[in-house]
C-alpha cells in the first residue's frame, strides 16, 4: 500500500470554521500530488511523506492505530460534558483519537516527573496538538498509559490508548508541565437518524477500500480484496478510527477532532477520500498509458 497526500475538498476546510474551537488552524493541508510513494503496514494511514520525515525526526513517535485498537461498541461510562477536571497535559506534533494507539518515549525531565506522579494516580494525561506555526490547541485526547517500562536511566516507554475528548478551558499551571482544568467533549446528536450514520459509515469505508486498492496498485503491489476496516464499529468510533488514518496532516485531523457531530466527521472524511480517489484514478490512468520503463 502506497503513502499518499491527502487531497482535501475546499469545502472541507470550510466546514471547520462552524466548529467551536479556538485554534488558529487553516485546515487546509499543504498538497503536493506529486508525492506517492514508500509502503504502508497493514493498517491504511494516509499522509505526506515529507511530514512524516520531521516526525520521525521529532523526539516523540508517530502515532500508530489500526482497526484492532478501537473498541467494537461504543464507549460507555464516559464522563459527562459539563464535569470539570484537572488534567496533565502533553503538547505533541501529532493528533490523538479515542481508541487509537500511541507509543510513547519519554525521556525530557518535566515529563518524567510527571510520568512518576501518574503511576500513583490514574495513569491518564492529556494529548495536544502543538506545531511551530499554530501553537497548542486547546481540543485534545486524554491518552491511558495501557503498558509502561521504566529504564534503568529513568525514561520511559509507554504505549498508551485514547480515550474522552476534552477541552481546555483554564490553564492551572505551566511549571514544571502543563496542567488544565478541561471540560469533556462528546458528539451532539445530528439531524441524521443512526440508519444514516451507518450508511454513511459503509460509504466511507468503501471509498478507503477503493483508496487502498488503487495505491497498491501504483506501488506495484498485488490487487487483493481489502480486509474489512470497519469490523462492526459504531458510526462514531469508526469516524474517529478513519481520523486517525490521516496521519501526516495533523491540521485536518485536528478539525475531524474538534468536530461534536458524527455526521459532519464521516462527511469530512468522505470528501477528503474521494478527492484522493479522484487523484489516484488519474494517476492510475496516466501509469496505463505511459508504464515504467523499469
Amino acid at each position: 500500500m502506497a503513502l499518499l497526500q491527502l487531497i482535501p475538498s475546499s469545502s472541507c476546510s470550510s466546514s471547520s470554521s462552524s466548529s467551536s474551537s479556538s485554534s488558529s488552524l487553516s485546515h487546509k493541508p499543504i498538497l503536493n500530488p506529486n508525492t506517492i510513494s514508500s509502503t504502508l503496514s497493514s493498517s491504511p494511514r494516509f499522509f505526506s511523506p515529507a511530514v512524516a520525515l520531521r516526525h520521525r525526526r521529532h523526539k516523540f513517535n508517530t502515532l500508530k492505530c489500526s482497526a484492532s485498537s478501537f473498541p467494537e461498541k461504543h464507549h460507555t461510562g464516559s464522563p459527562k460534558s459539563d464535569d470539570v477536571v484537572e488534567l496533565p497535559l502533553f503538547p505533541l506534533p501529532l493528533v490523538l483519537f479515542p481508541g487509537a494507539i500511541l507509543p510513547l518515549q519519554i525521556f525530557e525531565f518535566r515529563y518524567r516527573m510527571m510520568m512518576h506522579t501518574l503511576l500513583q494516580t490514574d495513569l491518564r494525561f492529556g494529548v495536544i496538538y502543538t506545531d511551530a506555526v499554530s501553537g497548542t490547541t486547546d481540543v485534545g485526547c486524554v491518552g491511558e498509559v495501557v503498558k509502561h517500562e521504566r529504564l534503568v536511566d529513568d525514561r520511559f516507554f509507554l504505549i498508551c490508548k485514547g480515550q474522552e475528548r476534552f477541552r481546555v478551558t483554564n490553564l492551572v499551571r505551566t511549571k514544571p508541565y502543563l496542567v488544565a482544568e478541561v471540560t469533556w467533549l462528546e458528539d451532539r446528536p445530528s439531524g441524521s437518524g443512526e440508519e444514516d450514520l451507518d450508511a454513511l459509515a459503509n460509504e466511507v469505508e468503501s471509498y478507503m477500500k477503493d483508496v487502498i486498492r488503487l495505491s497498491n496498485r501504483l506501488s506495484g503491489k498485488p490487487e487483493k480484496e481489502v480486509q474489512d476496516l470497519r469490523r462492526n464499529l459504531f458510526p462514531t468510533p469508526f469516524s474517529f478510527f478513519v481520523g486517525s488514518t490521516f496521519e501526516g496532516a495533523p491540521r485536518e485531523q485536528q478539525a475531524l477532532l474538534e468536530l461534536e457531530d458524527t455526521a459532519a466527521r464521516l462527511k469530512r472524511e468522505k470528501e477528503t477520500l474521494r478527492n484522493t480517489l479522484n487523484y489516484l484514478t488519474a494517476a492510475s490512468a496516466v501509469k496505463d498509458v505511459f508504464p515504467s520503463n523499469s
